[in-house]
């Protein structure tokens, strides 16, 4: 009498443990896919930041192709594009990123950027303005003063250059492009200043001195600038300052600045000891 009691106790247990079996090989199921989430998260940051870029491209190049539209992986793509040097591989790779449905402001921004990089003024322009003028961001500023720069439209660049020197605490770069515009400008009082102000920020960038350097030569001022700089830097310096003067027709001073900068590099300065000898073979000519 018991065992029909008994028959269907026993298949209830069966399917319970069944029931708990299926529960804990799906927890298990649902901690890998988590586990390997957090593994390629991982892994894509690494290829983004240290990875050899051209492995970047590759892996990312395979990664979307196992998993299209993800828009992480397309992001990556056209990111190891930029860093890879390949811009015009860049532009296609972030031009499907802002056509897709999760697009983000800050994609728009790379693309124009990378507009930038292969020279398309007009559709890095075009691009920027898609984005609403409440999307403030130093990077979007900073493209938005390059545009004007190249449009001509000084008024503009100005109030871009300083609106995203206050959207960034490292405006060494910042300083020097606008530095820079004001250079190409004629402006070369307030291009020294804001190398100075570079050069503030960031005592090491070459570039700024270069430049401040370029700026003080178109005033005539000779003088090499206080600035921190290594033997081989203020040889350089230098030279630089020794063809501005040549190239204003201060050539005295330009052979001077050639001879002292030959004789205060550490190493044979072959680059200054060929200005110097083009120099002397054409006035002996």
């Amino acid at each position: 009498m018991r065992h029909p009691i008994l028959i269907p106790l026993s298949v209830a247990a069966a399917l319970a443990l069944s029931a708990c079996d299926n529960s804990g090989d799906a927890q298990v199921e649902r901690a890998l896919q988590d586990l390997n989430v957090v593994d390629e998260t991982n892994l894509n940051d690494v290829m983004l930041t240290i990875g050899d870029p051209d492995e970047a491209v590759n892996y990312f190049r395979g990664a979307s192709a196992n998993d299209p539209g993800r828009i992480d992986l397309m992001r990556g793509l056209a990111k190891s594009l930029i860093r890879a040097g390949r811009a015009s591989d860049a532009v296609a790779a972030w031009q499907a990123v802002v056509a897709h449905p999760e697009v983000s402001n800050d994609d728009r921004v790379e693309l124009a950027d990378a507009y930038i990089r292969v020279n398309d003024w007009d559709a890095a322009a075009a691009t920027l303005n898609t984005i609403p003028p409440t999307y403030e961001t130093f990077k979007r500023y900073r493209l938005e003063a390059m545009v004007a720069d190249s449009k001509e439209q000084w008024e503009k660049a100005d109030s871009f250059y300083e609106t995203a020197v206050g959207l960034t605490t490292t405006p060494a770069g910042v300083y020097n492009n606008w530095g820079y515009s004001k250079l190409t400008r004629g402006d070369y009082a307030a291009a020294e200043r804001l190398f100075l102000d570079a050069l503030r920020h960031n005592s090491s960038m070459f570039t700024a001195k270069n430049n401040l350097v370029l700026a003080r030569g178109a005033q005539r001022n000779y003088d090499l600038p206080v600035v921190e700089m290594s033997q081989i830097e203020r040889a350089q310096l230098l030279h630089t300052m020794a063809l501005t003067a040549i190239k204003q027709n201060d050539v005295i001073t330009g052979k001077s600045l050639l001879r002292e900068a030959i004789d205060t590099h550490p190493q044979h300065f072959a680059e200054a000891t060929r200005s110097l000898r083009a120099l002397e073979d054409n006035v002996a000519n």
